[in-house]
């Protein structure tokens, strides 16, 4: 499980810190370039010559805290084990362990919403991976129910109850519809 650990004291890793922390517990839209400056201690310059944009900066945490969340499911998964009884298992508590750590980190509003600007959802390529043959809309149906998990404890749901609801997923592999 790697971890990404900016150089907190450069500009452009206090920048992407400042923006894990921003872009995780607040929507992309209320968030400003003034603010994630602001917290960074740099100019908004800074964060341009960076990143070029707020969506570049964005686009830069969404894939640091993406892959912690992917390095946890898909370790989740393996330790399921790989036999075709076990894979709604190995699904259901890579759900779980992922929603745990998107509610322990605070990163509920950047990994609530699907990746913009791409088709590429790799949450749903893992997903629909563990099935033998590859399920695309089942993934791409399993990481909705996740995201919406994540959308209700950040309006204020309890996260036992998102936890529960996911819990109670019953998923049934193509292979044994």
């Amino acid at each position: 499980m790697r971890e990404w650990v900016p150089v907190s004291t450069s500009p452009r890793g206090r920048l992407a810190l400042a923006a894990v922390e921003a872009f995780g517990t607040r929507p992309f839209a209320e968030v400003t370039v003034t603010e994630l400056a602001a917290a960074a201690q740099v100019t908004t310059g800074a964060l341009y010559h960076h990143f070029g944009s707020k969506l570049g900066l964005y686009a830069v945490a969404r894939e640091d805290v993406e892959r912690r969340l992917l390095d946890r499911m898909e370790g989740a998964m393996a330790a399921a084990g790989g036999s075709a009884s076990s894979r709604s298992a190995a699904v259901t508590s890579a759900l779980l362990v992922g929603l745990d750590f998107a509610v322990r980190e605070g990163f509920l509003y950047i990994l609530g919403d699907p990746p913009a600007g791409t088709e590429h959802d790799r949450l749903a390529e893992t997903l629909s991976q563990n099935f033998a043959p590859a399920a695309p809309l089942l993934g791409r149906v399993l990481a909705a129910a996740w995201r919406a998990a994540l959308t209700a404890v950040a309006a204020g749901e309890d996260p036992a109850q998102a936890r529960a609801a996911l819990a109670a997923l019953r998923i049934q592999p193509p292979d044994e519809a």
